[in-house]
C-alpha cells in the first residue's frame, strides 16, 4: 500500500527566523532544548538562534546541547537527554545540519522511551513502537542537503557500532523554520557536499517504484532547481537566489523520502559505519553514478522512462549523459573523485556490503541489489 502525507508547518524565507518564538508557542514548548553542534555555535547561529526566542523577562527559557557530533551517535543522543531532564525541558529544537536534527530525534525518542536505542530501529521493527508520547520538536536547518527538517526519519550509530535508521511520524518536526541567511556563511566544500545530498534525494526517491505521484512531482522539480544552482552557491555563498534555490531542493528530497530511497543510501549508511568521518553527502555523490547504471535495468524505472525525466530536468541530452554529467559535477565542486580518494580499501567491501544488504534503504530500490551488485558498485565507485 502506497501512503502519501504532507507534512508539517515549513516556514521558507529570508529572515524565517525571527518566526521562532511564535512557532514555539504554537506548538506548547515552555523550556526547549536547543540541539545543535561546536561548527553552529562557533559561527554564531547559536547566538542568532538564542536572540530570536526573545529578550530580557519576555526571553523563552531554555538549555543547550552543543556536542552533537558529525554522525549522532546514541552516547550523544544520551548527553543531551541527560540535559533535557536535568533542566526540566518540555520540547526540541534542532539546529544545525543533519546530524543535530537528527540527534534531537533521537532525544526525542530517548525521553520517552525507555531502553536501547536500537529498540526503536527501523530493521529491528521498532518504529511501531515509537510512540506520540514524543516532545515537541522545531527544526532549523543551517545547511542545505539532508531535508531532514521534514522527514519522518533519523539516522544515529547506535552503541554497537551500527548506523541504524529510525523512521515514525511521530518523530516528524512539528515546523520547518527555513532560513536561507543561515546558509550564507557555509565554506565551499561543505556547500557541494551536502548540495550533491539533496540531488541524490531527489534523484534517489525520484527512481524508487513506490506508487506516489505527488512526491515525484516534488522531487524532480527539486533536481530541477539543485541542479541548476549548486554550481552558483558553492562559487558565491552570498549568492541569495542560489542559497534559497538551494535550500528549496534540500526541503523537496526529503518530502519524497516517504518514496522510499535505495542502494545509494544503503551504501552510504554502511560505509558511514564503517568509518563515521566520512560525510554522508560526499558518499551520496560518489556513488549515485554506479547506482544509476544498476537502476537502469529496472522495469519501473524503464517503463515510466524515469531516468529520461531526470535528464531532461538537469539539461542533459540523454540518458548516457546521467553518469559522466554526475562525475563532471562531482570535480567542478571539488568533490574527491572516488571512494579511494576517501581511504576506502577493497578488503572493507564484505562489511560494507553486510550492511548495506541490511539497511532499511535496500529494499525500496527500484531493483533488488544482490552482494555481488553492490560489490560491482563499489568497485565502479573506487
Amino acid at each position: 500500500m502506497s501512503q502519501i502525507l504532507y507534512l508539517t508547518n515549513i516556514q521558507i524565507e529570508f529572515g524565517a527566523l525571527k518566526l521562532l518564538a511564535s512557532e514555539c508557542e504554537r506548538t506548547g514548548m515552555r523550556k526547549p532544548l536547543i540541539v545543535t553542534d561546536p561548527g553552529v555555535k562557533a559561527a554564531g547561529l547559536l547566538d542568532r538562534t538564542v536572540a530570536a526566542l526573545g529578550a530580557g523577562a519576555s526571553a523563552l527559557p531554555h538549555a543547550v546541547f552543543d556536542q552533537t557530533p558529525s554522525n549522532p551517535t546514541e552516547a550523544a543522543v544520551r548527553a543531551a537527554q541527560a540535559q533535557y531532564e536535568q533542566q526540566g525541558c518540555d520540547g526540541l529544537i534542532a539546529l544545525g545540519g543533519g546530524s543535530a536534527i537528527d540527534c534531537a530525534k533521537g532525544v526525542a525518542i530517548a525521553v520517552a522511551h525507555p531502553g536501547p536505542l536500537k529498540t526503536y530501529a527501523t530493521i529491528e521493527g521498532g518504529s511501531p513502537k515509537i510512540s506520540d508520547r514524543v516532545p515537541p520538536l522545531i527544526a532549523i536547518p543551517t545547511t542545505a542537503g539532508t531535508g531532514s527538517e521534514v522527514a519522518r526519519g533519523a539516522i544515529i550509530i547506535v552503541d554497537d557500532g551500527r548506523k541504524l535508521g529510525f523512521h515514525s511520524w511521530h518523530l516528524l518536526p512539528k515546523a520547518a523554520i527555513l532560513d536561507p541567511e543561515l546558509t550564507l556563511g557555509l565554506p565551499p566544500l561543505l556547500t557541494a557536499a551536502t548540495g550533491m545530498d539533496a540531488i541524490a534525494h531527489c534523484m534517489e526517491t525520484f527512481m524508487s517504484a513506490a506508487f506516489n505521484p505527488p512526491a515525484d512531482g516534488i522531487a524532480l522539480d527539486g533536481l530541477e532547481r539543485g541542479w541548476a544552482h549548486i554550481e552558483r552557491a558553492t562559487r558565491d555563498g552570498q549568492d541569495r537566489e542560489a542559497r534559497l534555490q538551494m535550500m528549496s531542493a534540500s526541503m523537496q528530497g526529503a518530502m519524497a523520502f516517504q518514496k522510499g530511497l535505495g542502494c545509494v543510501h544503503s551504501l552510504s549508511h554502511s560505509l558511514g559505519g564503517v568509518n563515521p568521518k566520512l560525510h554522508h553527502g560526499t558518499l551520496n555523490a560518489i556513488f549515485l553514478p554506479a547506482v544509476i547504471a544498476f537502476n537502469a535495468q529496472a522495469d519501473s524505472v524503464r517503463r515510466e522512462r524515469r531516468l529520461e525525466r531526470m535528464a531532461r530536468a538537469m539539461g542533459l541530452t540523454t540518458t548516457s549523459d546521467l553518469g559522466p554529467a554526475l562525475r563532471d559535477m562531482n570535480q567542478r565542486l571539488g568533490l574527491p573523485s572516488g571512494l579511494a580518494a576517501l581511504g576506502v580499501r577493497p578488503e572493507m567491501f564484505d562489511r560494507i556490503i553486510e550492511g548495506a544488504l541490511a539497511d532499511h534503504c535496500h529494499r525500496t530500490n527500484p531493483r533488488l541489489a544482490s552482494a555481488d551488485d553492490y560489490r560491482h558498485m563499489l568497485t565502479t565507485s573506487m
